[in-house]
């Protein structure tokens, strides 16, 4: 891991703070990494690492409810008119008028959302595991997608989704859950994907019918603790770092992101620019193994189609971790697809512009 440094900022007349990671030379073109739920900015840190290395400006927030940002315990700022009244405070923060955006889990809901919204901010935009004109648009949406050969309706009305359900019904249940116990939570949490649980109903799609999470159990088993790192998509050092935010900050923040459904279907029916059509170069990296944001047995990914009108797909044998569990694949699709759909975005390209001049040995 390279040396970052280390900034934050106020916005909002002084009442939010957003912390981030930063790497790379300040005039180099900006990306902007934005991670889910539960993560914080280092969980890019090979990201950070390859993409700084090749002459960008690497930014990596820990998104509102995480890390060194502000958690406030006030459902209404997770919402993403909030979150992308934040993002835009970030790049008048760095002085830039745009960047590329690319997000993970939530992250990829906040990145859409933005550049329904503030498209004039987004040269381009990528979501890993979640596609586009899903999540912004409520729970509703979501569970419209849902493969009912899997998850029939009588006794799985909700799919794969029903834990957000249960976060809607049950927010205080749901979060004293995760804090009590984070380290054995986040263990689990991040275990790699196995492909032998695509033909089965996700553990998530039960926590409503259960009252909660392992069949409504009180606390995470702290069993979970003994996961060998080598089942997981992180290392140690970003494991320990990532319990230690969550029980700073506790879950409730984290959590809230879901509390919005509601308010992100409104502010999605009323204010998204271009009627939602995206038409900034898009990408979108699926993970095959990823049984809850599963997108290749059921219509999750079909809306992107038509309002990404830029779109290019990738996908990538891994579970649902895609850039911590399969860091170099998921990094290579992201430099290949700048190079061929963001060129004057290449460091370099917009003073030198492309030399077809071979060099020779002497």
């Amino acid at each position: 891991m390279g040396v970052y440094e280390e900034q934050e900022f106020t916005y909002d007349s002084e009442q939010k703070k957003i912390f981030y990671l930063a790497a790379g030379p300040k005039d180099g073109p900006l990306i902007v990494f934005v991670h889910g739920w539960p993560a914080i900015a280092k969980t890019w840190k090979s990201q950070i690492d390859t993409f700084s290395a090749l002459g960008f400006r690497v930014v990596a927030p820990d998104m509102p409810g995480y890390g060194r940002s502000s958690a406030r315990k006030i459902k209404e700022d997770y919402s993403l008119e909030q979150l992308n009244i934040g993002m835009a405070a970030l790049l008048d923060h760095l002085g830039r008028d745009a960047a590329i955006w690319v997000g993970h889990d939530w992250g990829c809901g906040a990145v859409w959302s933005f550049a329904e919204h503030y498209p004039e901010r987004v040269i381009a935009a990528a979501g890993l595991a979640v596609p586009a004109v899903t999540i912004e648009k409520g729970l509703d949406e979501l569970i419209k997608h849902v493969n009912r050969d899997i998850y029939p309706v009588d006794k799985f009305p909700y799919g794969q989704w029903s834990y957000q359900k249960f976060y809607e019904e049950n927010f205080d249940k749901a979060t004293h859950f995760f804090d009590a116990d984070p380290a054995a939570i986040i263990r689990v949490l991040y275990a790699k994907g196995k492909p032998e649980n695509l033909t089965k109903p996700a553990i998530t799609a039960s926590v409503t019918a259960d009252g909660g999470w392992f069949g409504g159990a009180d606390q995470p088993d702290p069993r979970f603790k003994h996961i060998p790192i080598e089942a997981l998509c992180i290392d140690e050092e970003t494991y320990t770092d990532l319990v230690e935010a969550m029980q700073r900050t506790t879950f409730y923040g984290a959590d809230a992101w879901y509390a919005n459904h509601s308010r992100n279907l409104e502010y999605y029916t009323q204010d998204a620019k271009h009627q939602g059509y995206l038409h900034m170069p898009t990408l979108f990296i699926g993970a095959r193994y990823d049984t809850v944001c599963e997108v290749y047995h059921s219509s999750l990914a079909e809306a992107q189609r038509k309002f990404c009108t830029n779109l290019t797909e990738a996908h990538i044998e891994c579970g649902h971790w895609l850039p911590q569990e399969k860091p170099q694949e998921v990094n290579a699709v992201i430099a290949r697809w700048i190079l061929q759909e963001v060129e004057t975005q290449w460091p370099g390209f917009w003073t030198r512009g492309w030399t077809n001049v071979k060099s020779k040995v002497v």
